[in-house]
């Protein structure tokens, strides 16, 4: 266990790190998609893909408690099977993030054009690329704060959708005083609307959905007191994780039919919009820049 490294990140700010890795653009735009699949049964995929990364998260825990190592799984993966093993792990975790934090750099620009047309998406690539490297070379607690703040705000917007959501099915709110119900949820062809097949090609984009979740491993070698930390954060975030996720899939594939849903765009936005928030377009691309 590296000494250089300062403990400077906090049980809250672990936390908010796993959850802001795995909670992010997938869930705000690209819902639709794997709705679009297997229709309401997504929710099941979610949720048994979420049993899976309990149990992996627990064994993580586990191996993390004993080992409160910044190289988390890679190391473990050298120590416990073979060197060959900790170098793939490490090199494929860190190919993974690149992509997906290039693609995303790149979306930034994309969706800064929803405000100004005009504007070319390479400068605000650069000036997040700029910024995200100041955040982690000024300090680990830096870094820790702002990205407790920034996952905190869409995750704030889940629960503020969620709370829509219920509105809207049992007490018509925005639909004219009428319960949506949970009617969409078997109607439109059923449950498992593509059948099994459907359902398991779902399962396969459900589970990548999780990816951020392990984060929580890389953060024992920077956190203050990991064996309570590490502990605290690892029982708590599962469980938020499958809240937001299936909470927010429940409110989408019961408030609109799931084969209407490819004519809405985001399900974030046409929620709050039904509900009365007029602005919800501008509020949930801020949202998603943010994430």
């Amino acid at each position: 266990m590296s000494s250089n490294l300062k403990r400077d990140l906090t049980a809250r700010q672990v936390q908010m790190i796993a959850l802001g890795g795995t909670i992010g653009v997938g869930l705000f735009l690209g819902a639709s998609s794997t709705i679009a699949w297997t229709g309401p049964s997504v929710l099941l995929a979610y949720m048994l893909a979420g049993v899976f990364i309990f149990f992996i998260m627990r064994a993580l825990g586990e191996m993390v408690y004993t080992h409160p190592h910044s190289g988390s799984y890679a190391k473990f993966a050298n120590d416990y099977i073979h060197p060959a093993a900790g170098f793939l792990t490490a090199s494929s975790n860190i190919f993974n993030w690149v992509v997906v934090g290039m693609s995303e750099v790149i979306a930034v620009g994309t969706y800064l054009r929803f405000w100004w047309p005009e504007l070319p998406t390479w400068i605000p690539g650069i000036v997040v690329i700029i910024l995200l490297t100041l955040a982690n070379l000024a300090s680990v607690k830096m870094f820790g704060e702002l990205e407790f703040w920034f996952a905190s705000i869409k995750i704030l917007t889940i629960l503020l959708m969620i709370v829509a959501g219920f509105g809207i099915i049992f007490f018509g709110l925005g639909n004219g005083g009428n319960p949506v119900g949970l009617s969409n949820l078997w109607a439109n062809g059923g449950f498992f609307t593509n059948g099994f097949t459907g359902f398991f090609f779902a399962l396969s984009i459900v589970f990548a959905s999780y990816i951020g979740v392990e984060l929580i491993g890389v953060t024992a070698g920077e956190t203050k007191d990991p064996e309570k930390n590490i502990t605290k954060a690892i029982n708590g975030v599962v469980w938020r994780i499958l809240i937001f996720y299936v909470g927010a899939i429940f409110i989408i594939v019961t408030v609109y039919p799931w084969n209407e849903l490819s004519d809405l765009g985001s399900p974030f936005v046409a929620t709050f919009a039904k509900v009365g928030v007029t602005i919800a377009a501008g509020i949930i691309n801020f949202v998603v820049i943010t994430a």
